[in-house]
């Protein structure tokens, strides 16, 4: 009996090591206006995003709803197109791949949505949705392939004859899981995975990611507006408002030294410590520095002139901020 082998990469992938590299990504979407509905601004959901994720490790991404986040790890997904920039998956550039050779490519590249309740189809047993990622990419395998597969993320094998309204939110993205690592990605976009999720179950999940993780050699592209989620799931983080990076650092050295206002905020949250004033407009942005509305910290300058990402010491902890 052959079970799928979640194997250690190895060889010249492995030699990379790079397995994501993002280089001045922009989404920027038309605003349209008027009787003919003529095109009078853009909104810049992601304007100018570099990053970069290595072989077996995770790059959280944080910040705010209406941050970009979520359009970031769409697009890398290709399922909206960017309006500018490179996405590179092992060097090839997604954005610009022919869509005959990114479906080859896709069964690398997989993503976990943020609802369980909507990712699922409703009208299909838990068997037929674990089966169509074979099928798709047509790939061979047998029964045993994905009664191991609702095994492995903790669900005993009578559940694949259920349907998905017969389980909880937390057995419900466990079978989103399932179905992520169905072909053996070497990256997953994990949506925002545990925020619709009670608290009791979100660190199931989270361990559950780790152990794949560690099993499978995976990368995660792990999109959260919460930092407490990403602290123990992240080797570096990148934290994002209104489209640009604003810090970008190891995990270890952001929770213990934040240097942007809108992370130090971020993390105060917890406390019932909030940002004062408006959230600029990602249609209207201001002159300068795109957080002022809000910093306490603001000065002239912040008003005239818009930090650049820049590395703050000698441990390459990259902050945009005058202050």
């Amino acid at each position: 009996m052959m079970h799928m082998k979640f194997a250690v990469l190895t060889g010249d992938r492995e030699k990379m090591g790079e397995v994501l590299k993002i280089q001045n990504l922009k989404m920027h979407f038309p605003v349209k206006a008027g009787i003919f509905r003529r095109i009078t601004h853009h909104l810049k959901a992601v304007d100018g995003v570099s990053l970069s994720i290595e072989q077996g490790k995770t790059l959280g991404l944080v910040g705010e709803s209406g941050s970009g986040k979520t359009s970031l790890g769409r697009s890398v997904m290709r399922l909206i197109e960017p309006t500018e920039g490179e996405i590179l998956f092992y060097n090839q550039d997604l954005r610009t791949m022919p869509k005959k050779n990114l479906r080859h490519l896709r069964q690398n590249i997989q993503m976990i949505f943020q609802d369980p309740y909507e990712s699922l189809n409703p009208r299909h047993t838990i068997q037929r949705i674990l089966k169509e990622p074979f099928i798709v990419h047509r790939k061979s395998y047998t029964i045993d392939d994905i009664k191991y597969l609702i095994e492995r993320v903790g669900l005993p094998a009578d559940s694949l004859d259920r349907y998905p309204h017969e389980f909880s939110g937390g057995q419900r993205q466990r079978i989103g899981i399932a179905r992520a690592i169905a072909l053996n990605p070497k990256l997953i976009v994990c949506d925002e995975p545990v925020s619709a999720l009670d608290v009791s179950v979100q660190s199931q999940i989270l361990n559950l990611l780790l152990d794949l993780q560690r099993e499978m050699n995976v990368s995660y592209l792990f999109i959260a507006h919460n930092l407490a989620v990403v602290k123990h799931m992240s080797d570096d983080i990148a934290v994002m408002y209104l489209g640009k990076i604003v810090e970008y650092t190891s995990s270890s050295e952001l929770y213990k030294q934040p240097l942007h206002p809108y992370t130090k905020a971020l993390m105060a949250s917890k406390e019932k410590i909030f940002l004062k004033g408006e959230i600029s407009s990602s249609i209207n942005l201001p002159k300068g520095c795109r957080f002022q509305s809000r910093c306490p910290y603001v000065m002239e300058r912040c008003c005239n002139e818009e930090p650049g990402l820049k590395s703050k010491n000698a441990d390459d902890h990259l902050v945009a901020c005058h202050y």
